[in-house]
């Protein structure tokens, strides 16, 4: 007897349990953990698959030889732009016949190319031109700028510029966004991304001026990834450091190109007047970003001595580059 009703007793205690928990589970607030509410539809819809980059990226293989850094020094930016991939194995090793190449540039704000907040039209080109010379198949131009992206294009006069080179432009619309996973990050694991113009893309160039930057302290080529993001971005403002060290791991390009022709060395990242400019005369090509972005930091913007922007050590940390420019193999040349 006393056996039956210790079972009856367990019985009982199972369903009171499965009563409590299943009430847990309807009356909890959505945001508890194995809260069943669903108040507006939206934990029962299907999760949408993102896509995901080459896991890889777009870089070709490292070389224990050559340069990483090269940094041409002169006023013909073709002839400074060819001497700075030059030094760094030249185009060839980047870029082969049949390639589709994705040039990304900062075309952030509606400003003329003088006042140094979005990349040199000339530099642009200049690039576009040098990958066609190689071989490629198609150059396109893309960007997601914060302003208007057609007044942003032709203000800075990149859009002309590309075009006339031999470049297709793509200007961001609602469709041309899709999901986008980057697995380790830690605000864009699962993020809208400007697509469209990756579609079928073999090599990827980042274009980016030199800029100081009013939250982060500087704007070059790592930051510049920022414009293929969607959303919501300007939320990524509370942790901007964090933000550029997801930005080095969710895209590593074939090379990058900083623009060093201008400088925007104060009121950036927008700037506005000729008196925050004043002339780089230099061009870098990096198959390290945060290598040509400290360079940019101590020679470009002269901030030599003062320490580097959080993001630096963050995205170090994550292997995804070496800040330390000096440590790495470097190859200055002055042109002309």
């Amino acid at each position: 007897m006393n056996e039956d009703r210790r079972r009856l007793l367990k019985q009982l205690g199972a369903v009171a349990g499965l009563t409590v928990g299943a009430g847990y589970a309807a009356l909890a607030p959505s945001r508890w953990p194995l809260s069943l509410r669903d108040p507006d539809g939206e934990r029962g819809k299907p999760r949408a698959k993102g896509l995901r980059l080459p896991e890889k990226g777009f870089a070709v293989g490292p070389s224990n030889v050559l340069p990483h850094l090269g940094v041409a020094r002169g006023a013909d930016l073709d002839a400074m732009l060819k001497s700075a991939v030059d030094s760094i194995g030249g185009i060839g090793r980047f870029i082969r016949a049949g390639d589709v190449v994705l040039v990304k540039p900062n075309v952030a704000f509606e400003r003329s190319a003088p006042l140094g907040a979005t990349s040199n039209p000339d530099v642009v080109a200049a690039l576009v031109r040098l990958c066609r010379e190689a071989g490629a198949a198609e150059v396109r131009v893309a960007d997601n700028p914060i302003e208007s992206p057609a007044a942003c294009f032709a203000r800075s006069g990149v859009q002309r510029a590309a075009i006339d080179a031999g470049a297709e432009v793509y200007l961001p619309t609602p469709s041309d966004f899709r999901l986008l996973e980057t697995p380790g990050a830690t605000h864009i694991a699962r993020w809208p991304f400007f697509f469209r113009p990756f579609a079928g893309v073999t090599k990827v160039i980042g274009v980016a001026p030199v800029k100081d930057h009013n939250l982060c302290r500087a704007s070059m080529t790592t930051k510049n990834w920022y414009g293929l993001l969607g959303g919501r971005r300007n939320q990524f403002h509370q942790d901007i450091h964090g933000i550029i060290s997801d930005l080095a791991l969710m895209l590593r390009p074939t090379f990058v190109v900083l623009d060093g022709s201008r400088v925007l060395w104060r009121s950036g990242p927008t700037g506005g007047s000729l008196a925050d400019v004043k002339e780089g005369r230099t061009i870098v090509a990096s198959t390290d970003s945060l290598a040509a972005d400290a360079f940019g930091w101590d020679d470009l913007l002269e901030r030599k001595g003062e320490p580097l922007p959080a993001y630096f050590a963050k995205a170090a940390a994550r292997g995804l580059g070496n800040p330390d420019w000096r440590l790495t193999n470097v190859k200055e040349v002055q042109v002309g």
